[in-house]
């Protein structure tokens, strides 16, 4: 059983960054197969959940198109941990994130509110 917690959200300017983490408690990243493949996902009011960045245990990494060049996934297997490093906020990008396996295949956080804003 994993336990992800999801925290580093807040309210930004368009143009602004912030860094996101995901914590994973029940299970170990570096050595168990079901959080092999990590991602953060967002989903905005009245959107489904999609995928926004994709990491494998050997920090191999997929983008979707629409934050390709401003998102940064990462990982620390030692401490069970994710990131995503968010730069050059857009409006857009407004929304819960969330991380999970890709696909997902844990109980869902509570996520964690972007706001984008001026």
């Amino acid at each position: 059983q994993v336990q992800l917690v999801e925290s580093g959200g807040g309210l930004v300017q368009p143009g602004g960054s912030l860094r996101l983490s995901c914590t994973a408690s029940g299970s170990s990243f570096s050595s168990s197969s079901n959080v092999y493949y990590m991602g953060w996902y967002r989903q905005a009011p009245g959107n489904q959940r999609d995928l926004v960045a994709g990491i494998t245990r050997s920090s191999r990494t997929l983008y979707a198109d629409s934050v390709k060049g401003r998102f940064t996934i990462s990982r620390d297997n030692a401490k069970n941990t994710i990131y995503l490093q968010m730069n050059s906020l857009k409006p857009e990008d407004t929304a819960v994130y969330y991380c999970n396996s890709n696909p997902p295949l844990h109980s869902w956080g509570q996520g964690t509110q972007v706001t984008v804003s001026s």
